[in-house]
């Protein structure tokens, strides 16, 4: 593809991104637009990692989306798993609300049993954030070298910062601000120039001697 149309699929990508987090349509549309959006982004990357001969560009970007899928992924699977192993061995009659809040007024381990699974599922899923977004800055600094374009250095350094504050709902919202960074960086990028060659001044012709 062209430089304009890596540059432009960039912006859409970082645009969908943005208007996922906006919480204006169901989570399904959320989740859809937010993976459509990353995808229109590794494709521009991808793009200009072939344009500036520098694989490093998209390959970061890459492992990174990974990261934070397969951490996502893990998180999910082994929380479901632990707490569903927990229930199974709780005899209550899950139809009975009052047996339920009973139950466990009685039987704090087993709140703090799953209060324990639900913090180390975190951490899981916090070490894939902070994780794929050093390797999403590596791959926007890389760009922003090669590029010209500051403001992608200046969204990598606050999408690490978001992902290091995601401990607390702040974090969430730098994220968010990153790709609206992120977004400017691909809007504002020009391809470079080749350097004009300077006019031949022709020297004046030499009188013939007589």
């Amino acid at each position: 593809m062209s430089f304009e149309s890596n540059r432009i699929l960039g912006g859409i990508g970082a645009l969908l991104m943005v208007i996922s987090a906006l919480g204006v349509l169901t989570w399904a549309y959320l989740l859809f637009l937010l993976l459509v959006g990353a995808i229109l982004v590794l494709i521009a990357l991808k793009g200009f990692a072939d344009h500036y001969q520098d694989g490093g560009i998209f390959n970061n970007a890459l492992y990174g989306f990974i990261s934070v899928i397969v951490g996502l992924v893990t998180t999910i699977a082994v929380f479901m798993m632990l707490v569903l192993q927990v229930l199974a061995t709780i005899e209550v009659d899950w139809t009975n609300p009052m047996e339920i809040q009973q139950y466990f007024m009685n039987n704090m381990n087993v709140v703090w049993q799953i209060a324990g699974t639900a913090i180390g599922a975190f951490l899981v899923f916090y070490i894939s954030v902070v994780l794929s977004a050093v390797l999403f800055r590596k791959a926007l600094d890389t760009l922003s070298t090669r590029s010209g374009e500051k403001m992608f250095g200046t969204a990598g350094m606050v999408l690490l910062i978001g992902a290091l504050l995601t401990v607390v709902l702040i974090g969430l919202i730098v994220i968010w601000i990153s790709w609206i960074l992120l977004a400017v960086g691909f809007f504002s990028i020009k391809a470079a120039q080749p350097p004009t060659q300077p006019a031949t001044v022709q020297p004046p012709p030499q009188p013939s001697s007589s």
